[in-house]
């Protein structure tokens, strides 16, 4: 393939495709999930060196340490002599060569989070639900909470997801709409995708 697409799992497949249905973009591109954020990072030399590659694209989580997550992308470009900017740019980094190399992290490449993160950024303003999800989690006791700290936003969003019309995950709750596309957030990843592999 021409144009690639590294992803670190499942979930961030479906929702970029579920994305580009809901936004109306042609997918130009494949997407290559990897099992985690360790093997995807292993992936990057290999996939830019593919013969007649003409756009990497890379989305992964910054999860808590969004520098040390983008020094690691970073150092895998420099070493394929691609040389990407010193910082990310907020509505996503496109690089440009022989392959162009997009990178996206999530969320919104500078705050700590994932995917979950992104997500929560579309669902409806006023939403009444999202506000008890958020007050559901908050008041278990933190010796009753089965998750780590640093997983409660992910925490809220499914508690978010359940109270759908048909509980489901993220990326159905895109297909179904009860997701707001027209958000800032999906509309610069929406706008990255299309520089990365226009």
């Amino acid at each position: 393939m021409e144009r690639v697409l590294l992803v670190e799992g499942v979930d961030d497949e479906r929702m970029v495709c579920r994305l580009c249905e809901r936004l109306d973009i042609t997918e130009q591109f494949c997407i290559k999930k990897a099992n985690g954020v360790e093997q995807l990072l292993k992936t990057i030399s290999p996939e830019l060196k593919v013969p007649d590659r003409l756009a990497l694209g890379i989305l992964v989580d910054a999860n808590d340490d969004p520098a040390a997550r983008w020094q690691a992308i970073r150092g895998r470009l420099q070493g394929a002599d691609i040389n990407p900017p010193d910082d990310l740019e907020p509505n996503g980094t496109v690089v440009e060569g022989s392959p162009r190399v997009g990178i996206w992290m999530m969320p919104d490449n500078g705050s700590p989070g994932e995917l979950e993160d992104f997500v929560r950024e579309m669902i409806p303003k006023n939403d009444s639900l999202w506000t008890r999800a958020e007050r559901y989690i908050d008041d278990i006791p933190a010796g009753e909470r089965r998750f780590k700290p640093n997983k409660t936003s992910r925490a809220k969003l499914y508690a978010w997801l359940a109270t759908r019309k048909e509980p489901k995950r993220m990326a159905q709750a895109l297909e179904a709409c009860d997701l707001d596309t027209s958000r800032p957030i999906a509309e610069d990843f929406a706008g990255w995708l299309q520089r990365t592999f226009m």
